[in-house]
């Protein structure tokens, strides 16, 4: 998951007062007095921006360079909690449309170049899912929502991060929405200065108490989501004012300066990304960063290492070099597909930083120093914000421009976008024999008379198993777990999944075990799955890297044994145990797999056909048949030999994918393969037919159940 640095807000990061992005005379006669410059705040800016930085562009060491956004997020509660706190101190309220006026002057400016000149590219390089998505997230992005977006985003369907050219933006964010709580809540608690105070402790308390409980359990809410991360930005609050009450002037003994310099780089260094991220884990560099502020202005080696004048010179520039970075870095991978080496990483990132900085010299500072009218400010911030929600709304609307190429990549293209289904019937039963599981109605309504039962290449089929059972006039339920065997008596250990998935696989098998005796309208069983992933315990050619063992449940862990002698026992018990239950079972022969297909990366390189940095092409859209053949034997012989022995009935796509020599992609002009091994719907709806015997009904009347 992508990490991002949020907001670095400069306000008084600078040498005249915060507030000279204004006239002098636009300052309340009772006003603050201007906050000192504090370059040491610059200096700790440089340190979190170079950790995300390098973090995100792979430089080895740098296990927690994430944490970067956690120290930004504190400076920056110091720094608009000092503004406010002093303000309301002086005059016993706030001036909301001026605090947004030097906000919008501030963030805007930067990030609508960004996105214009990342829109830009985006046209030209994406596909056009990917480009709908693109216009999807400029809108949550404007409108302060995209860290709600990648939260609701994350999932099986979920693209991967390094896809998201405004992934980075979640983090703003999160600091814009804190711009409209810290102030809405000192206006509504200004007549009671202590119990304001109280309120921003208990706000603090309560967020840190969620991200430590609720980590766990539901990380990518805690990780995206403002109330989960409002802690941070409250530290800085908290000791801002802190220092506002007790007249502190930032001095202290070098020791704590020593100790906050430790505990950040001991973040940035050791912190493990995962799913106990943030929570406790947070928790070092944000404690870092408060006694880094809370000394920062004494005489101490500490200090002068981040007043220096290139870690100044690189605070100043964090906010660009922020917006700006993740760009370059996503889309040159995609792309690239991936870097040659040390030599061209260091290339993209010398890029990043050059037009960071010219961001930060020529839009950023310019216009933070003109002395524009606050009508002119908004007039302009909201012009340029209807027209990213236009851009955006036109994007997603026109499913991301389709026609930008040319006809050698449209198979592969439409292939892209044809994997997404309408699971709207879907239901988790809270009580009976499915209680929990995902259980998802095909077909017309009615008790259901078969099961569909698998793993992920039971999604890529929906559309067709739906089709079939509505022609058919037969209601089914589909049961599904992506990488997920359907079988009783085993456990699995994969590449791709978790501890807790793993384990839910086995137990929902367990569970659907049980249930069968609870669902007596069903009659048939279709078994669907990866079965030469099963028994091989590996993908093949473009996802030869994820892998999946098998062991027994009623056994030790499997040593040295032959994993496809595992799956096939578990194949001919789950076979004995579905005969005590059904009156035929089904199983369906695994589509093919394209070795060297994808969808995505097929479309990519006709589309990118022709640019100076695009790779040479891998894609391949066939395979032959002598090395499928080698590869599945294993696999489909317990299966055979049942079906040979008419204890099941055994369904078979190859016909309709392959010829005698090779197996194909593209049948007839039409994209039906998504990836190397998941058919589009596309494919599902045209091999319908193979699903009739599964939904057919029984020449002779059934009892009624």
């Amino acid at each position: 998951m992508s990490k991002a640095p949020a907001d670095h807000s400069t306000d008084v990061a600078h040498a005249r007062p915060p507030d000279t992005a204004e006239p002098s005379a636009s300052r309340a006669p009772d006003g603050p007095a201007p906050l000192p410059y504090r370059s040491d705040i610059d200096g700790l800016r440089a340190i979190a921006v170079l950790a995300v930085f390098f973090y995100h562009f792979g430089m080895p060491g740098l296990g927690g360079g994430f944490t970067g956004v956690d120290v930004f997020f504190v400076i920056s509660g110091f720094l608009i909690g000092g503004i406010l706190w002093r303000e309301y101190d002086a005059r016993g309220t706030i001036d909301l449309p001026r605090f947004y006026l030097r906000r919008f002057k501030r963030l805007a400016p930067a990030f609508f170049t960004m996105a214009a000149v990342t829109a830009l590219f985006a046209w030209s390089l994406l596909l056009p899912f990917e480009f709908r998505e693109f216009g999807k997230q400029l809108i949550a992005a404007t409108v302060y929502l995209s860290n709600v977006l990648f939260f609701r985003q994350a999932g099986y369907f979920d693209t991967a991060s390094d896809e998201k050219a405004l992934l980075h933006t979640w983090s703003l964010a999160v600091e814009e929405q804190f711009y409209i709580f810290l102030p809405l809540l000192i206006l509504l608690l200004s007549r009671r200065r202590g119990a304001l105070i109280a309120a921003l402790i208990g706000c603090w308390a309560l967020s840190l108490a969620g991200s430590v409980a609720l980590t766990p359990r539901i990380q990518t809410a805690t990780f995206y989501l403002f109330p989960f991360r409002a802690w941070e930005l409250l530290s800085g609050v908290l000791l801002a004012i802190w220092g506002c009450e007790t007249g502190r002037r930032w001095r202290g003994h070098a020791v704590l300066s020593w100790l906050g310099l430790g505990l950040v780089l001991s973040s940035v260094l050791f912190v493990p990304a995962g799913p106990m991220f943030p929570g406790l884990l947070a928790g070092p560099a944000v404690l870092g960063t408060v006694l880094l502020l809370a000394n920062g202005t004494g005489r101490n080696p500490v200090n002068r290492l981040l007043s220096r004048r290139g870690m100044v010179l690189v605070g100043r520039m964090s906010y660009s070099l922020y917006l700006w970075h993740w760009p370059v870095l996503t889309l040159s991978l995609y792309l690239r597909r991936d870097y040659a080496g040390p030599l061209e990483a260091a290339l993209w990132m010398a890029l990043s930083v050059g037009v960071a900085y010219l961001s930060w010299r020529y839009v950023e500072t310019p216009v933070r120093r003109a002395r524009l009218s606050g009508g002119a400010v908004f007039a302009g911030t909201a012009a340029v914000s209807c027209a990213a929600l236009a851009l955006g709304g036109w994007l997603y609307t026109n499913d991301g421009l389709p026609d930008r190429f040319g006809p050698s990549a449209q198979p592969h293209i439409a292939a892209s976008a044809d994997f997404l289904q309408d699971w709207s019937r879907c239901v988790t039963p809270a009580e009976g024999p499915l209680e929990g599981l995902d259980v998802c109605p095909i077909g017309p309504d009615g008790p259901p008379r078969a099961l569909v039962w698998g793993d992920s290449h039971v999604r890529a089929f929906k559309e067709g198993l739906d089709l079939a059972a509505h022609e058919a006039g037969t209601p089914a339920i589909i049961l599904w777990r992506a990488g997920c065997p359907p079988l009783f008596d085993l456990r699995k250990v994969e590449s791709a999944a978790t501890l807790a998935q793993d384990t839910a696989c086995t137990n929902a098998n367990l569970q659907i075990r049980q249930a069968l005796q609870g669902l007596p309208s069903l009659r048939k069983v279709l078994l669907v799955g990866r079965w030469t992933y099963y028994a091989t315990g590996t993908g093949i050619g473009l996802d030869a890297h994820n892998t999946i063992a098998l062991h027994p449940t009623d056994a030790p862990a499997r040593i040295g044994g032959v994993q496809a002698d595992i799956l096939a026992r578990a194949e001919n018990a789950t076979v004995n145990a579905l005969l005590d239950r059904f009156d035929e079972i089904l199983v369906l022969r695994q589509p093919p797999e394209i070795a060297h297909y994808d969808s995505r990366l097929a479309a990519r390189e006709a589309a990118h056909a022709g640019w100076p940095l695009a790779r040479a092409p891998v894609a391949q859209s066939d395979t032959p048949r002598a090395s499928l053949d080698r590869r599945v034997a294993p696999a489909e012989a317990p299966w055979r030999a049942l079906s040979d022995s008419g204890v099941i009935t055994w369904i078979d796509p190859w016909p309709s994918l392959c010829d005698a020599t090779a197996c194909h992609a593209l049948i007839a002009g039409k994209g039906y393969y998504f990836d190397n091994n998941h058919l589009t719907n596309t494919a599902a709806r045209d091999l319908r037919a193979l699903f009739a015997p599964v939904f057919a009904r029984p020449t002779t009347k059934e009892p009624e159940s």
